[in-house]
């Protein structure tokens, strides 16, 4: 079983950092690599031609891993999830009045694409309401999404867990439906992957997007993106230098190609080889392997056991276990309960949490420990 690993992050002691979904912290390792790629920028004689692919390939096989793709070919270098989303967008086949589904405060990442394809193609939106009445709540929303899905289905998008209160979505049933009616599902994997399992050919999903500086511990301003299928053989967003053919011979750079790369790099972003993100973004992905996905949701899931069911007691909304995840989950509020005040209270016990929605978000991880939970009942108590 996995212990607590606050000793390979760089934390501030004095704070309850119960924040992952925010942002992460960086482990030291990330940080020592990112340290020694500005040494190198800072040196560019030391730069070789092969250093512009060597670390970045190395980079895309590790998500790969990560993810269980059946090759590392599948994996595209994007800077953000919404360039991954334009992406899709780009190549999606839909027609007009045809639906894409989305869930009710789905992150705005995952909407603004939609919303100005819909408006290009006279496709329609529907956002499927999260149920009002907690009791059961994250069962009835998925049944709902799943009746919603029909013959009229062109895409269904959302992400594995929700951004706000950490809701599961069943991926399984929701492609088997969709994929029936000849539709394809995108997954936002940002507040999952990484601390979740993700398996793309189990799920059997069409594309995943990811930003890499929460739950993946890499920097801002770094993803990737996963393609299936439906998606692989598709037009790039941009066309730049790399992505092209035999790029790797610089002395030929001006013997324009006509085809592209292998697999998914052709959707690589431009100056994909960071030489400072791209060894970040390596160190947490080499350590988020070694851990395992399915050992740091344990570890979240033993760590909040017994304060969930005290702050039930306590008058606090918690999902059931089964319908949520351990890594990321909302506590909605009792009635009369002023989120500002709570707010304070957390502010002057130095925690670290978010406030979304009508949901306190709570999203620990490896570096949070049994004082980070207390701390954080207690401040709960004294509201």
């Amino acid at each position: 079983m996995l212990s607590c690993q606050k000793h390979l992050f760089s934390l501030d002691p004095d704070v309850h950092y119960i924040n992952g979904a925010y942002m992460s912290p960086l482990l030291k390792s990330v940080e020592e690599a990112g340290m020694a790629g500005l040494s190198v920028k800072r040196s560019p004689n030391r730069v070789a031609p092969e250093d512009f692919f060597t670390n970045p390939e190395k980079l895309r096989a590790l998500f790969a891993r990560l993810v269980n793709a059946a090759s590392a070919d599948e994996v595209a270098l994007i800077p953000s999830v919404s360039y991954g989303m334009a992406i899709i967008a780009k190549n999606l086949q839909i027609e007009r009045g045809q639906k894409i589904i989305v869930t009710e405060a789905q992150f705005p990442s995952n909407i603004y694409p939609w919303m100005t394809l819909a408006q290009e193609k006279q496709a329609e939106i529907h956002s499927i309401a999260m149920p009002v009445e907690p009791e059961g709540r994250g069962k009835r929303w998925n049944e709902q999404l799943l009746d919603a899905i029909d013959e009229q289905t062109a895409l269904v998008t959302l992400g594995h867990v929700h951004w706000a209160n950490g809701t599961l979505f069943d991926l399984r049933a929701i492609v088997e439906k969709t994929h029936r009616y000849g539709g394809v599902v995108v997954v936002d994997g940002t507040q999952s992957v990484g601390a979740l399992p993700m398996d793309v050919r189990q799920f059997g999903i069409d594309a995943l997007v990811c930003a890499a500086y929460k739950w993946l511990l890499g920097p801002y301003a770094q993803g990737y993106a996963w393609f299936g299928p439906a998606f692989i053989n598709g037009k790039p967003l941009e066309e730049n230098w790399i992505n092209r053919l035999y790029s790797e011979n610089f002395a030929r750079l001006i013997d324009y190609q006509p085809d592209y790369q292998p697999g998914a790099r052709r959707f690589d972003a431009g100056e994909r080889s960071n030489f400072i993100h791209v060894p970040m973004g390596m160190a947490g992905l080499e350590q988020l392997l070694e851990w395992g996905a399915d050992h740091i949701q344990a570890y979240c899931r033993n760590l909040i056991a017994e304060a969930s069911a005290l702050w039930r007691e306590q008058g606090f909304w918690v999902e059931d276990q089964e319908a949520r995840a351990s890594h990321l989950f909302g506590i909605g509020l009792p009635d009369g309960l002023d989120s500002g005040v709570l707010q304070q209270q957390f502010k002057a016990k130095h925690i670290s949490v978010s406030v979304r929605g009508s949901f306190v978000r709570i999203s620990p991880n490896v570096y949070n420990d049994g004082v980070d939970i207390e701390a954080l009942t207690e401040a709960l108590k004294q509201r």
